[in-house]
């Protein structure tokens, strides 16, 4: 009977060390396979990371490219249009200087004109017109080109603008555009001073009869537009000029700095200049 018991006693105590072993065997493949499973998402977050970081260094790449490859055809584009720009501006140079002497002596003979009809102010105003017609002949004989490169690196060079004129659309660029602002003050300061030599020669007020107004070329230098846009603008400011000076107001413009102006929001009004 004892032998029995211990006998089964036994058996027992081996059925839980063989318990015992399988748990710890199933343990230990559990902590196997959780390792596993920890390097394995441990890997497919490397892997993610590293598609990741190759993907932004790749797209990175590309939008160092694409940023080169359009700052390559803006470069290019801007220096087709300097290029046809210092073409333009060759052409206009050659124009002016013919007209000018062509203008110039046309002046001359209007002077003998004036000088029989007694104006005397208004042939002491063409007098003054045609010696500041050739202090800008002088000015632009001196003037210098100082290469592309001087005008293709210089922001107000490659400044656009735009605007309309009889329905159609222009550009220029930034000096251009100030060359405009000049045409229709110089126009209003001329104007102002024909339209007063008309009122002091007690003559009918006619400014298309003007000599400064049909030539139209004061301050003009050639360069960032052509003469007719020039004239247009001119004769838009001397028009309104001369209706000041002749009749002794300044509804236009006015007396600053030591010379007349137009008003600024006259100025806007004929030309509405647009940045683009």
């Amino acid at each position: 009977m004892r032998e029995r018991q211990q006998d089964q006693a036994a058996r027992q105590r081996q059925q839980q060390i063989n318990t015992r072993e399988r748990q710890q065997d199933q343990a230990e493949r559990l902590r196997e396979q959780q390792l596993r499973q920890r390097q394995q998402q441990q890997q497919a977050a490397q892997r993610d990371r590293q598609e990741r970081i190759e993907d932004r260094t790749q797209a990175e790449r590309n939008r160092q490219q694409t940023q080169i490859q359009n700052q390559q055809q803006s470069l290019a584009r801007q220096r087709e249009r300097l290029q046809l720009q210092r073409q333009q501006q060759t052409l206009r140079q050659q124009q002016y200087r013919q007209q000018m002497q062509q203008q110039q002596y046309a002046l001359q003979q209007r002077s003998r004109i004036l000088e029989q009809q007694r104006r005397l102010a208004q042939y002491r105003y063409q007098q003054q017109y045609l010696e500041r017609l050739r202090q800008d002949q002088i000015r632009l004989q001196n003037s210098r080109y100082y290469g592309d490169d001087y005008y293709y690196n210089d922001a107000g060079y490659n400044t656009y603008y735009r605007y309309n004129r009889d329905g159609r659309n222009y550009e220029t660029n930034r000096y251009g555009a100030e060359m405009l602002q000049r045409a229709v003050n110089s126009g209003y300061e001329q104007g102002f001073y024909a339209g007063r030599a008309d009122r002091e020669d007690g003559w009918q007020a006619d400014y298309r009869n003007s000599d400064a107004y049909q030539d139209a070329s004061y301050g003009y230098d050639s360069y960032y537009v052509d003469m007719s846009e020039y004239r247009n603008y001119f004769r838009e400011g001397f028009r309104r000029g001369y209706e000041d000076g002749y009749y002794s107001r300044q509804q236009y413009g006015n007396y600053s700095n030591g010379k007349w102006n137009i008003l600024g929001t006259i100025l806007s009004s004929i030309l509405n200049l647009q940045n683009f």
